[in-house]
């Protein structure tokens, strides 16, 4: 009998220890320190920009200039003069002109322009050195100071630089005179440069179409998107 009631009362006694919750820790925050497997980070710039959209202009006497651009490729690379100052970058892109529609003058042919514009925050102005130098000599003792054996320009002052607002410098890279549109400038691998930047950079090309008659001049432009650096 007592074997029984011992027997019972075990068993009791792990039902309810298999029916009890187990209590769990909540898991601890993640490390932000710690890159996650499979992170590779940004990814490497490969000079690929898009494009914005075409400028396109109907003249008065009825004729329709287009001017646009593809494949563009804006790449910062270091410059060979290794100067802070100084920002290079290797470009690229097609540039086309069209002029359609049927107008009521005679077209006489125009040109396309192909370059980029360069836009430094802040350019390096004029830097001097406010100071003194002099001149001072050393003699021997054998000679009672006559004879000087030495001589030493010491320099001391301090170095000014006077930084100017930013400006934009606008790099031609190539003008094409056509006879007839359509019209094509391709660029491929070109080094463009600017120098005395000394804040960030900005980069964006730009295109413009100017279709001639006899007596007049139509231009329209085309400005890509902008490229900080």
């Amino acid at each position: 009998m007592l074997n029984r009631v011992a027997l019972l009362a075990t068993a009791c006694m792990l039902s309810s220890m298999g029916t009890a919750p187990l209590a769990l820790a909540d898991p601890p925050p993640p490390d932000p320190a710690v890159v996650p497997v499979g992170d590779a980070g940004p990814p490497v710039d490969n000079g690929i920009v898009g494009s914005a959209p075409a400028g396109v202009v109907t003249t008065p006497d009825g004729w329709t200039l287009t001017v646009a651009a593809a494949n563009e490729t804006e790449l910062p690379v270091a410059p060979l003069t290794t100067a802070l100052s100084s920002r290079e970058y290797l470009v690229g892109g097609t540039f086309t002109g069209t002029v359609s529609g049927s107008g009521k003058t005679t077209l006489s042919g125009g040109v396309l322009e192909a370059g980029y514009q360069i836009g430094c925050g802040i350019e390096l102005g004029q830097v001097r050195l406010i100071g003194q130098a002099g001149i001072s000599t050393t003699g021997s003792s054998l000679t009672g100071g006559i004879v000087p054996t030495g001589v030493s320009f010491p320099l001391s002052g301090t170095i000014e630089i006077h930084p100017k607002p930013g400006t934009v410098s606008t790099v031609t890279v190539d003008k094409k005179t056509f006879k007839a549109a359509p019209v094509r400038v391709t660029l491929k691998d070109t080094h463009i440069k600017v120098d005395g930047c000394v804040g960030q950079s900005f980069l964006r090309s730009y295109a413009t179409l100017t279709s001639s008659t006899t007596d007049t001049d139509d231009v329209v432009a085309y400005y890509g998107i902008t490229k900080s650096v």
